[in-house]
């Protein structure tokens, strides 16, 4: 699979362009008709709308098609509130909102779809078609109106591909995108590899794909976008489905144009489709989790003034049945408590920030006034360097964690750090598995949320439980659920003593450490650990990746004095080969046996289950 080439014409364009330009002519901007369709959508509409106004393309140039029907909702109210206040900017808007009409015939809920609201949107986006046609715009974009458009520049990033049918990849949760990979001989979706390498950018560029829909420009110019067509029975030879989508990509194929879609940046995010039939409150929480996922590469989505009164009321907070809530978090990362605190607003979770103990204001003197030894011999597993001084400020913060956890006498607390994103559902999904825990009486200190397993590690689900595993040595410390029993234990190892990274100290905590001669220095390792399956937060970055920043890994590491060392007599046998524990993928383990068995591996996003779907037709759910 290769991307798809500027074609000879966009070049001969381009030249031509450039010459004119040196002899001084100024050149209007394309001239766009945007449809916009909208039913019950008043979740999504404030931020759609504030986010499409600050699109980096002229309003004078741009056409508005608007339509809404059928609401259940505030969306007819939101829009016209909108308009009243941007219509003007336009060169024009056309707008019916239709207040008269709730359910299509056949329709018992707003989430069920029947034939009869099928047809409706095949007429509406035939009549956008026309109108846009007849008014000679140069394209037409036919925009879903629960897209959050990340780019504003994305309309020229687009035209500049000069394709005849061309969208922007967008995000969503789970597997599902607006774009298709294969399509059956009966015209309905098929998962295949090019889509999972486009999805999730394996390649990168602009590829051809057999559908494209919810974000797609047309470009009319093209005279064989006159054959394109939203109508099934306008498509000569095909016995096609209801379906407009279905349709459109079919007309395509059959008018020989190719529909493009491109991954190289993110350039917005979209709620999965309501399945027919279903709750509306599922679709709330989707939302909620989707804005989770913006909050963990971006700003959180904004919201004009005059839209803010749509919104729902915030989410009152609590703290999800534990006694305590924990955030560690370096008080000069206040972007990331900033996101955090973003994060648990949406989450509804009152949270307790913890100022995490910074390495660098860590030395060899501040470690002795503090009475800390570090492990004789420490030498990184996977790198052979010493321990660094953002490691020991790493496990100080987590110990006063557990120290208060034990001051106030907490039964249970949720501990997070601060580089994450959290899977789809969270909060539905810990309050699930604390009921689950209790259930199956399950004896534990310690569970992990969020972690590094190591790839091919064989891990034993508990009995009874199809979501806990027993935990094998693995990295990292993202968030986790500690007891109290499970606190008194750690601090009762008096690991001050002979001090080493906190995702070394668990494992032999709960003695499944590979380093038997660290392990022994702790004679007592009875802290029951477990994790759950898939996991419930990963990291937002891994070691390579833009924006990876690690405050343990890349800070100084300590001096070569023994004085700091607890014992005389010890050496490590780890310490060769070195990449970073912040890796993503591959490693070659610094431990004994096939380096194989030690990989780590970053786990898919598993967590959408049903909803991990790639994109449909009518029937395709």
């Amino acid at each position: 699979m290769q991307a798809m080439k500027g074609s000879r014409g966009c070049l001969m364009t381009v030249l031509v362009m450039c010459m004119l330009g040196c002899l001084g002519f100024t050149y209007r901007q394309p001239s766009i008709m945007v449809v916009l369709l909208a039913r019950n959508k008043e979740h999504t509409l404030p931020y759609f709308l504030t986010l499409f106004e600050q699109l980096d393309y002229p309003k004078s140039r741009m056409a508005l098609y608007i339509r809404a029907d059928h609401c259940e909702d505030q969306t007819i109210p939101i829009l016209e509130t909108w308009l009243q206040e941007n219509k003007k900017f336009y060169h024009s808007t056309d707008v019916m909102l239709d207040r008269n009409s709730t359910l299509y015939m056949g329709e018992s809920s707003r989430t069920e779809r029947s034939d009869s609201s099928y047809e409706g949107i095949i007429d509406i986006k035939e009549a956008a078609l026309a109108k846009a046609r007849s008014m000679w715009a140069d394209y037409v974009l036919f925009l879903d109106m629960d897209i959050f458009i990340v780019e504003p520049d994305i309309i020229n990033i687009l035209l500049e591909e000069n394709q005849p049918i061309i969208a922007p990849m967008i995000h969503s949760l789970g597997k599902y995108s607006n774009f298709w990979g294969g399509m059956s001989e009966d015209y309905w979706y098929v998962r295949t590899d090019q889509y999972l390498d486009i999805l999730e950018k394996k390649q990168k560029g602009c590829f051809s794909v057999p559908m494209v829909h919810s974000f797609v420009l047309v470009n009319l110019k093209v005279s064989d976008t006159d054959y394109l067509t939203f109508n099934p029975d306008n498509v000569q030879g095909h016995l096609l489905p209801l379906d407009d989508i279905i349709a459109f990509a079919v007309s395509a194929r059959e008018a020989g144009l190719e529909m493009t879609i491109c991954n190289e940046a993110t350039y917005g995010y979209m709620n999965p489709p309501v399945v027919d039939k279903e709750q509306i409150d599922l679709d709330l929480l989707r939302l909620s989790s989707l804005k989770l996922e913006v909050l963990a590469y971006s700003s959180p989505l904004p919201v004009s003034p005059i839209l803010s009164k749509f919104l729902p009321p915030a989410r009152k907070k609590d703290k999800l049945d534990f006694d305590q809530v924990y955030l560690i978090n370096l008080e000069r990362r206040q972007l990331r408590r900033d996101k955090m605190n973003h994060c648990f607003d949406e989450l509804g979770l009152d949270v307790l920030a913890i100022d995490a103990v910074d390495g660098k204001t860590l030395n060899d003197s501040t470690l002795i006034e503090m009475g800390i030894e570090v492990m004789a011999g420490y030498q990184d597993p996977w790198s052979g360097r010493k321990m660094t001084f953002g490691e020991i400020g790493c496990f100080l913060s987590h110990y006063k964690v557990w120290q208060d956890v034990a001051k106030n006498g907490y039964q249970t607390v949720l501990l997070f750090e601060d580089d994450i994103r959290f899977e789809p559902f969270f909060r539905e999904h810990v309050t699930s598995l604390m009921s689950h825990v209790a259930e199956i009486n399950l004896d534990w200190d310690l569970i992990y949320l969020g972690r590094k397993k190591l790839k091919h590690s064989e891990e034993e689900w508990v009995q009874d439980s199809s979501r806990l595993v027993h935990v094998q040595y693995s990295y990292w410390t993202l968030c986790y659920i500690l007891s109290g029993r499970g606190a008194a234990k750690l601090l009762a190892a008096r690991p001050l003593e002979r001090l080493l990274p906190v995702d070394e100290f668990l494992p032999i905590m709960f003695d499944r450490h590979p380093e038997k001669e660290w392990a022994a220095e702790y004679p007592v390792r009875d802290l029951k650990a477990f994790s759950v399956d898939p996991f419930l937060v990963y990291p937002t970055h891994y070691t390579g990746e833009a924006g990876y920043i690690s405050d343990t890994e890349e800070s100084p590491l300590l001096s070569s004095d023994d004085s700091l060392a607890w014992g005389n007599n010890y050496s490590s046998s780890a310490g060769h080969v070195v990449t970073r524990k912040g890796d993503a993928d591959i490693q070659e383990a610094a431990v004994a046996g096939d380096p194989q068995d030690f990989l780590p591996t970053k786990a898919p996003s598993v967590g959408m289950g049903k909803l991990d779907v790639g994109a449909f037709g009518k029937e395709e759910l």
